[in-house]
C-alpha cells in the first residue's frame, strides 16, 4: 500500500511517500505565501522523483500549520501526533522528541506506541524558535547553515538574556560594538534557545532516548546546546526535517 504525508510548515513544506513501511522518497521546499499551493507543489515534485502518479496513491494525510490548506488530503492530522508516529517510526525505542520549527517548537512524550502521552507547545513567541535564530543570524551577518558549525568553535558562550526577540536582537548588536567574539555570540545564541526548550522538557519530564525532529535540529549547535542543557543524548535521524511528513504518510495507511 503506498502512502504520502504532506506537512505544510510556515517556512517549509514537507512530503514523504511510503510503501508498506519502506520510504520510497521525501522532498522539502519553501512554503512561501501560498501554502496550498506549496502543499501541491511538494507533493507533484516528490511523486515525479519516484516515478508515481497520483492514482497510485491509496491515502494522504496533511499534517503542520497549514495542513487545512491541503485540499487534495484524505484527512488532517495534529503535527504533535505526527511527530510522534514519525519518530517511533525511525527509531522504536524513543519515548521523547524535541520538535523545533520556523515558528514553535514543542517537546513530546510518547509511549512504547508511539503513542503521544504529554506535551507541550510554545507558539506564542519565536523565542526558541528557528526564526529567531534566522534573525539573529541576519544581525551577525551569517548564513544560518553555517550557525551551527561556528557556534562550536566558541571559547565561552555570551550571555543573552532577553527572552524576546527584538530586544535579544539588540543585545547582539551590543555585543558586537563592544567586541565580542562572533562565535562567543553566536554560542550564547543557542544556548538561550535551549535555555527556554529544555525548561519546556523539564515540564514535561524528559524521558530517554530523546530524539530531535524539525529544521532546527540540522544545526548542530542548537542539537549540543540542548545536550549540555538537558544532560542527555540527543539522537538526529536524517529525515529529521520530514519527520512529520513521514509520520502522516504512515498514519494514511489506516484510512
Amino acid at each position: 500500500m503506498i502512502t504520502a504525508g504532506i506537512d505544510i510548515g510556515s517556512i517549509t513544506a514537507k512530503s514523504a511517500v511510503l510503501n508498506d513501511g519502506q520510504i520510497l522518497g521525501t522532498k522539502v521546499m519553501f512554503t512561501g505565501y501560498n501554502a496550498k499551493q506549496a502543499g501541491k507543489m511538494v507533493m507533484d515534485d516528490l511523486l515525479k522523483e519516484v516515478q508515481l502518479v497520483s492514482d497510485a496513491i491509496h491515502a494522504v494525510v496533511s499534517t503542520g500549520y497549514g495542513r487545512n490548506s491541503v485540499d487534495f488530503a484524505d484527512k488532517s492530522i495534529t503535527e504533535i501526533t505526527c511527530h510522534g508516529v514519525g519518530a517511533h517510526f525511525i527509531n522504536p525505542q524513543v519515548r521523547f522528541i524535541i520538535d523545533v520549527g520556523g515558528q514553535d517548537s514543542k517537546v513530546i512524550k510518547i509511549d512504547q506506541d508511539g503513542r503521544v502521552i504529554d506535551f507541550a507547545m510554545n507558539d506564542k513567541c519565536a523565542a526558541g524558535t528557528g526564526r529567531f535564530l534566522e534573525v539573529m543570524a541576519r544581525a551577525l551577518e551569517v548564513d544560518l547553515d553555517e550557525f551551527g558549525p561556528i557556534c562550536l568553535r566558541a571559547e565561552k558562550p555570551s550571555k543573552i538574556s532577553s527572552i524576546c526577540t527584538v530586544f535579544a536582537e539588540s543585545e547582539v548588536i551590543s555585543l558586537i560594538s563592544k567586541g565580542e567574539t562572533r562565535e562567543n555570540i553566536i554560542a550564547g545564541i543557542h544556548d538561550s534557545v535551549a535555555s527556554r526548550i529544555s525548561a519546556m522538557a523539564r515540564r514535561v519530564g524528559v524521558v530517554e532516548p530523546v530524539m530531535m525532529t524539525g529544521g532546527v535540529a540540522k544545526n548542530i549547535g542548537a542539537v549540543k546546546a540542548l545536550e549540555g542543557r538537558l544532560e542527555t543524548s540527543i539522537q538526529v535521524s536524517s529525515y529529521a526535517q520530514v519527520n512529520g511528513a513521514i509520520g502522516a504518510a504512515i498514519l494514511a495507511r489506516k484510512i
